[in-house]
């Protein structure tokens, strides 16, 4: 059951990232995204004071210090990657991450893992790689979007794993508010660069907002998710069809609003649908080796 949160998060991921796309249309900066997004993670992440945990000591502070850094720059590649590139080619890369996660467990903490979650990571891995072959653009333009979500990924991927290890020695009440209350006062150095004039727009709010506030809620549904129950490697699997519904919503939003998605060839339609199978396949795969 734990499990239904990263799929509500893949949905909420990929509903934020297309109308944060909409809004960059408009000439809104990825630092102005970032800054609104790390506010809202904060007020959420300050509810979960209240379920409680160990006494801080200030000798681990450095851990949600480290935390923090690495969501702050996992997301900041993530926007620049999405605002840069085509949300349906950028959303399926981010999803290597199902491949980061099991060998960081596996190789550097020695945690054995069954072997259909290899199976597992290894089908998703391949229907993330057939979508992600059917981006359109330039070869230096698909390369720049291929290696931000990436570099995205490794990030997020260590993210997840630490969360998962160092949890319990805090306490879920005590170690992921402290993590978004230390990106939250990061993001005021960004103060400055913010475009205000842009969220007084009331077309551009309508967009930014919500957007924004979906990148923060599926970051509460996962890493709530990791601190509470661990297994990052199915939270993963799961979350990874973020990859589909970015293929599926953006093409939709294209056919409606315009977009490069919308000029999808027959070919390219197969070929991202024979992805989406293999992702669907990796995610049965996932919740059959947890009974």
């Amino acid at each position: 059951m734990h499990l239904i949160l990263p799929f509500l998060s893949s949905l909420l991921f990929v509903t934020g990232l297309l109308l944060i796309k909409r809004t960059a249309n408009d000439g809104v900066r990825s630092l102005t995204t970032l800054f609104l997004s790390n506010v809202f993670c904060g007020l959420l992440f300050s509810a979960l004071w209240m379920l409680g945990g160990e006494p801080v000591k200030p000798g681990l502070l450095w851990q949600p210090a480290v935390l923090a850094c690495l969501y702050l720059l996992g997301l900041s590649l993530t926007f620049i990657a999405v605002q840069r590139g085509d949300v349906s080619l950028a959303t399926p890369v981010f999803g290597i991450k199902v491949v980061f996660v099991p060998l960081l467990l596996a190789w550097v903490w020695a945690e054995p893992l069954p072997t259909t979650l290899w199976i597992a990571a290894g089908l998703a891995f391949c229907g993330i790689a057939t979508i992600q072959g059917t981006g359109q653009g330039t070869r230096r333009h698909v390369w720049f979007t291929l290696s931000l979500a990436t570099a995205a990924a490794a990030m997020y991927a260590t993210f997840d794993v630490l969360v998962q290890r160092w949890s319990p020695v805090w306490g879920t009440g005590r170690l992921l508010p402290l993590v978004f209350w230390t990106v939250a006062l990061g993001s005021l150095f960004l103060v400055p660069r913010v475009q205000w004039e842009k969220l007084r727009r009331p077309r551009i709010a309508g967009l930014l907002f919500p957007g924004a506030g979906c990148i923060a809620l599926q970051s509460l549904g996962i890493v709530f998710t990791l601190a509470m129950f661990g297994d990052a490697t199915r939270v993963n699997i799961v979350f990874a069809l973020r990859g589909l519904w970015g293929v599926l919503l953006a093409w939709a939003v294209a056919r409606t609003w315009g977009g490069a998605e919308a000029e999808l060839s027959g070919r390219q339609i197969g070929q991202r649908a024979l992805g989406a199978v293999m992702l669907t396949a990796a995610v049965t795969l996932a919740l059959a080796s947890e009974s």
